[in-house]
């Protein structure tokens, strides 16, 4: 599996991104805070696996620099991590995994420990999608 975060990954659609907030599953692993609903896909098309946004706020950092710089370590670690454990769950399950991932710290962070952090939050979430995904009954 090659490892890219094309658009057809990234969650636009702004209906489903207001479900995703008003309902969704979330909890908390510093630096980031983590929106995500868990879909059963109906047909076994080619639907992608996840789909996700990665957001920094503005109250926290003026500077779009800053942000954009942010963001740009996220999507990286991300994009590097989420086809070793995560993808191949879902597509064992054949379900969907809407998620959003919200940097959450006061700080710019090192490059490595925004991979180690990363990780470790793939694997809770695949605890936690593991959890909701029994809790539906399937």
């Amino acid at each position: 599996m090659r490892n890219t975060f094309t658009k057809e990954e990234r969650l636009c659609a702004k209906k489903r991104i207001d479900t995703l907030f008003k309902s969704g599953s979330s909890f908390v692993l510093y630096p980031f805070r983590i929106v995500f609903i868990l879909e059963k896909n109906k047909q076994t098309e080619n639907i992608l696996p996840c789909q996700s946004i990665l957001s920094v706020s503005k109250r926290r950092f003026k500077r779009a620099v800053d942000r954009n710089a942010i963001k740009r370590m996220m999507r990286e670690s991300y994009r590097l991590q989420k086809s070793n454990d995560l993808i191949p769950f879902l597509l064992k399950h054949n379900v969907t995994l809407y998620l959003a991932i919200q940097y959450v710290g006061k700080q710019i962070l090192a490059y490595d420990v925004f991979h180690t952090a990363m990780n470790k939050m793939l694997k809770k979430l695949q605890d936690e999608c593991a959890d909701a995904y029994l809790e539906q009954g399937n």
